[in-house]
């Protein structure tokens, strides 16, 4: 289609996978959108392959922004960090007052509270949108987290409501709100996806290693669990993999992977962002932390050759209990992990003034996104009975579960230990649990100790009203 026959409601500047995807999806659900990559032959290239009367090729960013309606409407499907800016900077001249520009890629939060304030300056719109659910939710509908002005999320709503995910809960998308509100919910789903897919690992690591199950008994196991309260993509793909063979060597194709993870910024920066606000997401952390270990290939490799662990112990004659305990283990687990990442978005809306609707994101992430899963709609009435709630935990659905699971989970973590088998998160989630419920930690010992080495001060149980105090412990 050719710039003179129509004009396009948004336009789309990155054309990899998922803005490739993306325009797709929104060109399918009767929007003309314009698209712009750097790399001309590339335009050319999609518009050949994907033949559509929705679709409009451009080559350059100006005449991308003339064949644009006002106001209009720019979504940037590009690497985070310096690349947004630079395409923020070229766009900047060509663009006019009450203009939008949308960062769909995971960027930094803070840098969206910046990148916003300074277009404001020259009435420009700017918010950051999380984009979740990879190439075919780009495609078939993805998760959506915009935050910034209300006022241009409501001029691209019809589009983003059109293209989302949609379950029976609605269109998984919402306005979560002023600034860098959408990319920090995005950067926490991320943050519980990666404690998840830890929790998974440890749960199919005890039940090869120590149940003994063969590929196809693991693909049977999560296929089950998977029809049940633990049922999610997450736990759909993992069955999936078991049944997968490598057509070369014809054997399962999981087991010819090497064990080092990969990690994108988000992770790091969920962890990051959680100390800044002192907020304690143990598991999720643990997650980082075991992928950063994996990455230690040989000096694993060189470590397994001398340092001797305890021997194995197969519970072949019970497999059926060890199952449902493990599945029980990962299930409170889970649990504990969701606590984590939905209190650190309360915590963020607090600090800088969001007001986000926890249950809407619970809702939001029901399609679409990596995370999706039934145990949504159990968070979703969790926070439509309270909305301020400081945690799942104290839920009261989601306590009886985790009593229901608790004998099991203390025994799964124990198996665990007892055969030298690392399950980080699902004993950080055990240990956040423990201490959560625990009315007297020992960091009455902890500030005594800071208080003698550094009078760093501490408040007395007996007279609060002193505030804090210091003692000379050595006098």
């Amino acid at each position: 289609m050719t710039i003179e026959s129509k004009k396009a409601s948004l336009g789309l500047i990155g054309l990899a996978v998922m803005g490739q995807n993306l325009a797709l999806n929104i060109a399918d659900h009767g929007f003309p959108i314009a698209v712009f990559t750097h790399t001309v032959s590339k335009v050319s290239d999609f518009i050949a392959k994907n033949p559509h009367k929705n679709l409009i090729g451009t080559k350059s960013l100006e005449e991308l922004v003339q064949v644009l309606e006002k106001p209009r409407r720019l979504i940037l499907m590009i690497k985070a960090g310096d690349p947004v800016d630079e395409m923020i900077a070229k766009l900047k001249p060509l663009l006019e007052a009450g203009d939008i520009i949308i960062d769909g890629g995971n960027s930094w939060f803070k840098d969206t509270q910046r990148r916003e304030a300074e277009l404001s300056k020259v009435n420009l719109n700017f918010f950051g949108s999380g984009v979740s659910g990879g190439e075919e939710g780009a495609r078939l509908g993805p998760s959506l987290m915009p935050g910034g002005s209300r006022e241009a999320y409501e001029k691209v709503r019809p589009v983003f409501e059109a293209i989302a995910a949609q379950t029976n809960s609605g269109p998984c998308v919402t306005y979560v709100g002023p600034n860098g509100a959408g990319h920090f919910v995005k950067m926490i789903h991320n943050g519980i996806e990666y404690g998840d897919m830890q929790l998974i690992a440890e749960a199919y690591d005890l039940l090869k290693r120590v149940v003994g199950l063969s590929n196809t008994e693991l693909a049977e196991v999560f296929q089950k669990w998977n029809q049940g309260i633990l049922s999610s993509f997450l736990i759909e793909i993992t069955a999936k993999i078991f049944s997968v063979m490598d057509p070369e060597t014809k054997k399962p194709l999981v087991d010819l992977i090497l064990d080092q993870a990969g990690q994108k910024g988000t992770g790091k920066w969920t962890v990051q962002i959680a100390m800044e606000l002192g907020v304690a997401i143990p598991t999720i952390t643990a997650a980082i932390d075991s992928r950063a270990i994996s990455s230690m290939k040989e000096e694993r490799v060189a470590a397994a050759q001398r340092i001797p662990g305890p021997a194995v112990h197969l519970k072949t004659e019970e497999k059926k209990q060890w199952i449902q305990a493990i599945h029980d283990a990962l299930y409170a687990s889970k649990i504990c992990s969701y606590a984590q990442g939905m209190r650190l978005i309360q915590e963020g809306s607090k600090t800088y003034h969001w007001n986000i609707n926890l249950r809407e994101t619970a809702r939001i992430w029901k399609g679409g996104c990596i995370i999706r899963a039934v145990f949504l709609d159990s968070i979703m009435k969790a926070f439509e009975k309270n909305n301020n709630l400081p945690s799942l935990i104290l839920d009261d659905a989601f306590l009886s579960k985790i009593v229901d699971s608790e004998a099991s989970w203390r025994k799964t973590v124990a198996l665990a230990v007892e055969n030298g088998i690392p399950v980080p998160s699902m004993s950080a989630s055990l240990a956040y649990f423990d201490s959560y419920r625990t009315a007297q930690l020992p960091q009455n010992l902890t500030q005594a100790q800071r208080d003698l080495f550094g009078a760093h001060t501490f408040q007395r149980i007996d007279h609060p009203e002193r505030g804090f105090v210091h003692f000379e412990w050595l006098k």
